[in-house]
């Protein structure tokens, strides 16, 4: 025993490769030896496995057993040194699986994969950018990156990387490089929107710094900061402050318009904005326009221009991207009999 007890305990510490290998060896190994030495118990390798499996794993059905003396010897054999060697094996299993998930719950893991989205500080707004990236495409990727003790927020495709925003090798931990996009929200735990912005500055910086291609949206507090972002590129600013203080305003002076905008806002309330392919017959705005407006979509936009109704005669450029109102059944009409 206490030589068995040796032997095991510097199995446990064998190469995890070392260990996987053995044990698949001393299955394979004593699956064939069984079959051939004791063939009319054991007709085919598969049920040699089979007694291997169910011996080593001490389940043990009792529907193959070995009969003669060297079946039973190969058998002693698995008793000793197999089952102890698959115990540590399975140990080694559920070790890994335990450290990879605390790993993942402590933002300790590099992500590997591509088109996914990166949200830098975690807030209610974070929460909110989340559900709403998740209701566009519940199949899309999400990273936080934040320097919280545990994962704020942890799903199948909600990722966490724990670290300062501003080193890149926290940003190379969530492969900023290959994300479809970052959007960095102020810090709200900052009173001051300078010091706010300035956190901001260094975060887009560094993303400039290691991916300058990834689009970028960065929120901020005031927007006489903007000139400060000037050497760095940052597709597009959110000022959060000024578009609180616009819609309340827009409120007061006419009830419900809010409604309207969180329509516009929320991908899960009523109608909403979406980007339409452009199709081959459309020439001119007014071919798109009336082909849309007859599938119950209402086109308002070429990019930033939203004076389309004023020019529906003009030609469509060829960099185009049309937007139009709809709802979500509508779109997905759209989509379908584009793609078909």
């Amino acid at each position: 025993m206490v030589i068995l007890r040796k032997f095991f305990l510097k199995m446990v510490k064998i190469n995890n490769t070392v260990l996987f290998l053995s044990s698949a060896l001393l299955v394979i190994l004593s699956s064939v030896l069984i079959v051939l030495v004791e063939n009319e118990t054991f007709p085919t390798i598969f049920d040699g496995f089979w007694w291997v499996m169910t011996t080593v794993t001490t389940v043990g059905y009792g529907d193959y057993f070995p009969v003669t003396v060297g079946g039973r010897l190969i058998a002693i054999g698995l008793y000793v040194i197999g089952i102890g060697l698959i115990g540590v094996v399975i140990s080694k299993i559920i070790d890994t699986l335990a450290l990879f998930r605390k790993k993942r719950l402590e933002g300790d893991i590099m992500y590997k994969d591509s088109g996914h989205f990166i949200i830098i500080g975690w807030s209610q707004k974070a929460h909110f950018a989340i559900k709403e990236i998740i209701d566009t495409n519940p199949r899309a990727e999400v990273i936080i990156i934040d320097q919280l003790k545990e994962a704020p927020l942890l799903e199948e495709n909600i990722h966490y990387v724990k670290g300062e925003a501003s080193n890149t090798d926290t940003l190379e931990k969530a492969n900023i490089k290959h994300a479809k996009a970052v959007l960095v929200f102020a810090n709200d735990k900052l009173s001051n929107e300078q010091v706010a912005d300035g956190q901001t500055l260094l975060i887009a910086s560094s993303i400039e710094s290691i991916a300058k291609e990834v689009h970028t949206i960065v929120e901020i507090m005031d927007e006489k900061h903007i000139k400060n972002f000037k050497h760095i590129h940052v597709d597009e600013f959110i000022l959060s402050n000024d578009t609180i203080s616009s819609l309340a305003v827009r409120s007061a002076f006419r009830k419900g318009v809010s409604e309207i905008y969180g329509q516009l806002l929320k991908r899960s309330v009523g109608e909403d904005l979406y980007h339409i392919p452009m199709r081959s017959h459309w020439k001119i705005y007014r071919d798109a326009f009336q082909e849309l407006l007859g599938e119950g979509a209402t086109l308002i936009a070429d990019r930033q221009d939203l004076s389309i109704n004023r020019k529906l005669d003009e030609s469509i450029p060829e960099n185009a991207e049309l937007y139009a109102i709809c709802n979500d059944e509508v779109y997905t009409k759209i989509i379908k009999g584009e793609s078909s």
